[in-house]
């Protein structure tokens, strides 16, 4: 049996101090949602706790979709990059980058450059990438293919749209496909949505009609996502039956302040190609001062 664990959204804080000239344009909006209620909602404690809880249950490996960091400053980053590290080594965690990671065009240099090891496919060296030539990444843990999509964009004030783009659209299928004849559980990793309905348009991800596309011609055995800071599971079409499609919440969610407080995902993946069994446990936080918990569980294929 593998064992994949799934986190979402972190938004470590707090955020550091920051220049006037770096709060220029939409991080003064970010700036101010923050101080206003976000930094009360986002707890690092909650998030210590939830980690240490995912770490007892002894994952092989564990799977980060993404907004990391909050307003995308150069002071976020080193306290960013110690988290991963807690998370665990770059070979353990695999992470796609949020919008808040690219919440500007400086920002997603930064990230870039602060998540290397952890958003590296195989095989790729240690020479530097650009973005259009890192996604999709594939890794491989035993017979599952992580495949790593990013829809991490800079947007527009009052904007948290995401978008793929043609060329990891294009490259996306064969990868698929490949990794099928191969006999590998194909488990797609993106930080938003792949429905409309689920982040509505300013929000959304804006070609997800292409992306549903490729799965429902090329399949995948699982679709892991965040960004909507809820826990979802549902399923979209694929090629010889539903692909199942989960998100979590934030995983610093304080469960006195958020609807949906911090929880996780835990996959246990058996089986063989063409016969894979996906069972899902979640685990979390019910009130506050209480431990996390399992919360539910169901067989997913």
């Amino acid at each position: 049996m593998f064992k994949l664990a799934h986190i979402s959204d972190p938004h470590i804080g707090p955020l550091p101090r920051a220049r006037a000239k770096e709060l220029a344009g939409k991080r003064v909006l970010g700036w101010i949602n923050w101080n206003r209620g976000r930094r009360d909602v986002h707890r690092m404690d909650v998030l210590q706790q939830l980690l240490a809880d995912l770490h007892a249950q002894s994952p092989d490996h564990i799977a980060l979709t993404g907004d990391v960091v909050n307003l995308a400053l150069p002071g976020e980053y080193p306290a960013a990059r110690a988290f991963l590290e807690t998370v665990g080594a770059p070979d353990f965690v695999s992470l796609v980058p949020g919008n808040h990671d690219a919440y500007t065009k400086g920002g997603a240099l930064h990230l870039l450059s602060a998540f290397d090891p952890w958003m590296r496919g195989d095989n790729t060296g240690a020479h530097p990438l650009e973005e259009d030539e890192r996604f999709p990444y594939v890794r491989i843990r035993g017979k599952v293919a992580l495949v790593g999509l990013s829809s991490a964009i800079p947007t527009a004030p009052f904007m948290a749209t995401g978008k793929l783009g043609p060329r990891q659209i294009s490259k996306l299928g064969p990868i698929l496909e490949h990794l099928e004849h191969e006999g590998y559980c194909r488990v797609v990793m993106l930080h938003h949505p792949v429905r409309r309905q689920d982040a509505g348009p300013t929000a959304m991800l804006i070609d997800c009609d292409r992306l549903n596309a490729v799965l429902r011609r090329t399949g995948a055995e699982l679709v892991l996502h965040g960004h909507i800071h809820t826990g979802l599971v549902h399923r979209i079409k694929g090629p010889k039956g539903p692909i199942p499609v989960v998100c979590t919440p934030s995983a610093s969610a304080a469960p006195e302040r958020a609807r949906w407080p911090a929880s996780y995902n835990l996959f246990s993946i058996t089986g063989k190609q063409k016969n894979w069994k996906i069972g899902l446990t979640v685990r979390g936080f019910v009130a506050a001062g209480h431990p996390p918990e399992q919360l539910r569980s169901q067989e997913l294929a």
